[in-house]
């Protein structure tokens, strides 16, 4: 009979053990309960480097109690030392991204619309009551280890509406930016990047002045008054930050109360 690994992620405890004692009563079902983002992933590290990765990932919603709202933007797996106060979508996000192989179910105390579609966003193949029964739980695990996507019938007009607008807004942003010329484009993915003025500048070997010009070139194509408000766009269109600087050139303040920094 194949076996079938899950980790269960939820930092109440008991919920966490109870869901992996009776999952583990299942002949065919291997199952252990992981408090937190970084336990989550150094089981799965551990898992894989024995060789017996898991299968399905369970993952409370409510994670670390910051389940932020907003679209998420696509997240690179994060580094352990940083996962501490990972939300449960944002864990779901950095797997996806490491260990692709792994299908995640997002386990919610509550059916939100606008939370089930960023789960999905980031990847995750169902979204699930937590009072729901062990036996329907245990469908959706079957289910999208035959890559199903499982979803309550009552969200689904609602994820519908919310995946929808998500590509408006990142269709929108995209044309945005394609408005921009190369350089403001390159001076935009340093914004992204966390830099100010004055590191913009040493990075692209510009005047202070020149790197201002193109700043405020950039809020006013894209439509927006703030650095904050430029780096939110550029993310929803998919625009990521330049790389590490190889001169070194540190970061300073992008922003002093919505106004590019001096």
């Amino acid at each position: 009979m194949a076996r079938i690994r899950v980790l269960v992620v939820d930092d109440h405890r008991i919920f966490a053990e109870s869901l992996a004692a009776a999952l583990a009563a299942e002949p065919d079902v291997d199952v252990l309960a992981a408090g937190s983002g970084p336990a989550a992933l150094r089981a799965l590290e551990r898992a894989a480097a024995e060789g017996r990765g898991y299968d399905v990932l369970l993952v409370d919603a409510e994670l670390g109690a910051q389940s932020g709202g907003g679209e998420l933007p696509a997240v690179p797996a994060p580094r352990q030392e940083e996962t501490a106060a990972v939300d449960g979508i944002a864990l779901v996000a950095g797997v996806r991204a490491a260990r692709p192989g792994v299908r995640s179910v997002v386990l919610a105390e509550k059916d939100d619309p606008r939370a089930a579609a960023r789960a999905l966003q980031a990847g995750a193949s169902g979204w699930v009551a937590k009072d729901c029964s062990l036996q329907r739980l245990l469908s959706v695990i079957r289910g999208v280890l035959r890559d199903e996507t499982h979803l309550p019938p009552a969200l689904l007009t609602g994820v519908l509406r919310e995946l929808t607008a998500a590509r408006k807004h990142r269709s929108e942003s995209e044309r945005l930016v394609e408005s921009l010329t190369p350089r403001e484009r390159e001076v935009l993915r340093c914004m992204v990047a966390g830099l100010g003025r004055k590191a913009v500048a040493e990075r692209l070997f510009l005047s202070p002045h020149t790197v201002r010009t193109h700043m405020q070139n950039v809020l006013g194509k894209l439509g927006v008054h703030s650095t904050l408000a430029a780096v939110a766009l550029a993310r929803r269109a998919g625009v990521g930050p330049v790389g590490p600087d190889p001169a070194g050139s540190g970061r300073d303040v992008v922003e002093r109360g919505g106004q590019l920094a001096q």
